[in-house]
Formats: C-alpha cells, sequence, structure tokens
C-alpha cells in the first residue's frame, strides 16, 4: 500500500489525510525519502539550492503566555524580562546589512505594556534607516495579541503593520495546528483557526508568509497529518505560503524537559512525509539546527530544497540548550557537496544578483576570522 501512496504522490497526484497517516506509519525512511527527493526534483529541476542570510532579533522575551515548551520567554514581572534600546535593534540591523543580510527576522513575546503605535515606530525607524531590509516580523501569535490589546479587527492590525513597513510573515507559533495539543501545552495564545486566520487575512492584502511545524511532544501522528492538512487547505485558498518548515521539539531547559527529544530518523520521515504532503508548496527548508550539519544537508535529499538562514544571532532554541554553529562558507559547502550550486536569496525565493552574493561571502570570511569559536555566527532553526 505505501508503494501506491508513494507512487501517486510522485506523479504528482494529492495523497489524502489517511494516505498520509500510512506514510508516517512506514518504517521504510529510504523510500519516503527517495519520493520525496523525486517531487522535489520535479519542483525544483535547477542545478543550484538556496539559502538566506538574516538575523533573528527578539526585541523582547516578555510574555504574557505560557508555553511549556519554550525555554525563551519571561513573564511580565520576572527580572529577567527585557526590551531591546531602539539603538540597540539598528545596531543589529546593521551588523546584518554589513554581512550581506537582505532581511531580519524580527519576534518577541506578547507584551502587555505597548499599544499598535509603539510597533508602527519600529518599523518604520527600521525602514527609514535601512529601506533594503524586508521585515519578516510577527508570528500569529503577536498579530492576535496586538488585535486584542488594541482592540481593534485584524484585517486593520495588518494594514497598518504593513503601511508601517512589515515586509512578511514568519509562521512561527504554530507549533501543532490542533486545538486539542495547544490547549495542553500553552495557555493564553492564539489557537487553531485565528492562527490561520492571521496567515488568511495578510494573504488576502497581498502578503505572503511561511507555515512551521515543532513535533515531538504530546501530539499524535494523526494529528500531524491534521495539522499539515490545515496548511494545504489554506494554501489552496490563498497560495499566500512561500515555504514549509518542520523542527523537533527541544526539550532541554524547558516545563516539559522530562518528554524524550526525537532523532534525525523522525526528523527526516517528518520532512519527507511533509514534502509528499504538501503539494502546492512550492519550497520546503532543511531545519538542521536541532539534528546537526550532517542531517541538515541529507535533509536536501529528503525534500528540502533550502538549507535556510546563516544567522548572526538567535536566542530561542540556544535557551533550550541546542546551539549548532555554521559559517555561510559551511552553509555553502554542504550545499555544493550534493552536486548543487549554492545561491544566496531573498524571502520570496528570488536569487540575489552574483554582485550581492559575492560581498556577502567575502564579508563573512572576513568576520568569521574574526570571531572567537564561541562568537560564531548561530543558524536560525528554519522559521524565515
Amino acid at each position: 500500500m505505501v508503494n501506491v501512496i508513494l507512487e501517486k504522490a510522485v506523479e504528482g497526484q494529492r495523497i489524502s489525510p489517511e494516505e498520509g497517516l500510512a506514510l508516517l506509519q512506514s518504517p521504510d525512511l529510504a523510500a519516503l525519502g527517495s519520493a520525496a527527493n523525486s517531487v522535489s526534483l520535479r519542483k525544483h529541476p535547477e542545478n543550484y539550492r538556496t539559502y538566506n542570510i538574516d538575523r533573528n532579533i527578539n526585541y523582547t522575551n516578555v510574555c504574557t503566555a505560557v508555553c511549556d515548551f519554550c525555554a525563551f520567554y519571561r513573564g511580565p514581572k520576572d527580572p529577567e524580562g527585557y526590551v531591546l534600546d531602539r539603538d540597540v535593534l539598528l545596531q543589529k540591523v546593521e551588523e546584518t546589512v554589513a554581512l550581506g543580510g537582505n532581511q531580519i527576522l524580527l519576534q518577541g513575546g506578547l507584551h502587555p505594556k505597548y499599544k499598535l503605535d509603539w510597533y508602527e515606530q519600529l518599523l518604520q525607524d527600521i525602514k527609514n534607516s535601512f529601506p533594503q531590509v524586508n521585515i519578516h516580523g510577527f508570528s500569529p501569535p503577536e498579530i492576535y495579541h496586538f488585535t486584542k490589546v488594541n482592540k481593534l479587527s485584524l484585517p486593520e492590525v495588518l494594514q497598518r503593520l504593513k503601511n508601517a513597513g512589515l515586509g512578511s510573515l514568519p509562521g512561527g507559533g504554530a507549533e501543532i495546528l490542533v486545538d486539542r495539543v495547544r490547549s495542553e501545552i500553552t495557555r493564553g495564545k492564539v489557537m487553531t483557526d485565528d492562527w490561520l486566520d492571521v496567515m488568511r487575512q495578510w494573504h488576502l492584502l497581498g502578503g505572503r508568509s511561511s507555515a512551521t511545524m515543532m513535533f515531538g511532544h504530546v501530539e499524535t501522528l494523526e494529528e500531524r497529518i491534521e495539522h499539515l492538512e490545515r496548511l494545504r487547505q489554506l494554501q489552496d485558498e490563498t497560495g499566500g505560503f512561500t515555504a514549509f518548515i518542520c523542527w523537533t521539539f527541544q526539550p532541554d531547559n524547558t516545563d516539559m524537559s522530562e518528554v524524550p527529544a526525537l532523532g534525525s530518523h523522525e526528523y527526516l520521515k517528518m520532512l519527507a512525509v511533509s514534502r509528499l504532503y504538501l503539494d502546492n508548496f512550492d519550497n520546503m527548508q532543511s531545519s538542521w539546527v536541532t539534528q546537526g550539519k550532517k542531517i541538515g544537508q541529507v535533509a536536501l535529499v529528503y525534500g528540502a530544497n533550502d538549507m535556510g538562514s546563516l544567522m548572526i544571532e538567535e536566542n530561542v532554541v540556544a535557551e533550550a540548550g541546542t546551539v549548532h554553529y555554521l559559517t555561510l562558507d559551511e552553509i555553502r559547502d554542504s550545499i555544493s557537496d550534493l552536486g548543487f550550486i549554492p545561491r544566496q536569496r531573498n524571502v520570496h525565493y528570488e536569487l540575489l544578483d552574483q554582485t550581492s552574493e559575492e560581498f556577502a561571502i567575502d564579508a563573512n570570511r572576513k568576520w568569521s576570522q574574526q570571531q572567537t569559536s564561541t562568537d560564531r555566527p548561530l543558524v536560525q532553526i528554519g522559521a524565515s
């Protein structure tokens, strides 16, 4: 039965939720990977694979939600809570541009204090100083939080943020898009239908976004497929998702530390099934920060066509104890070792011109030579 389903997916036919579940239950990882790679090559016959350069700027760690899986957030009264000074934040953007970055990933907690005009001014300050930089910011939980704090409609909040300079939405805060799961691992955070509606309304404004999945905690295999099905349905409706990124839950230093971490076998299986199931998604990112360089590279033959982003800074995953370092040269080598040409892209998966790419390579080599081993650039978990 599994071989029939795989042949169906490779030929470009849509597989059902029941068939997707059968694939997740299959022990034949090699067959799943081969089929996923065939689909990836059909969608991307070009001789290159891509990566991005950006920086995850967490403007605050203060959050009113309580997420058992998160080691990063701090409550509103926690002495370790912070909000970045504007000058510090702009300096981080400047450093990113100096290293050839074309985007920042701007995310924080659900801060109880700030009104929408504070976020509008934040976006305007960044765009006034760096008009060429795309702001990939404010995940659906943050956007939904803004509507509640400001008592404004979702379309109005999104339009105002877009007018202020917001370029695209990251897919953060999805975890598993099933209310049973969300209710068990988080309190005070957006539920499934509202997460999806943030994306829907953003797409209706002409915006683009990414979609994510964090798996390997309290969800069932059926609920993983339900997550994929909800994303596929919305993509059918709007076509606004640029890419999908999945990664394994990292339990260290969280309130769910007793949950055993999944290994690379389960990561590659989930990636492969995602590539087979999400037939209307063009791009899949490798989320190798949770698995390491080699598995991240293997992901490029298990359905992924993008190595994700080199990041000068990453805080959320690091708090959970998962810190894998790569230089830009190592990311590019991971691609070229598989026989592909490494190419830098933007958020829309458009290739940068060769001059910009060569500038970034040279800048990163010089910067890497100046760093100590503990200061090397971090690579994002794959939410851009």
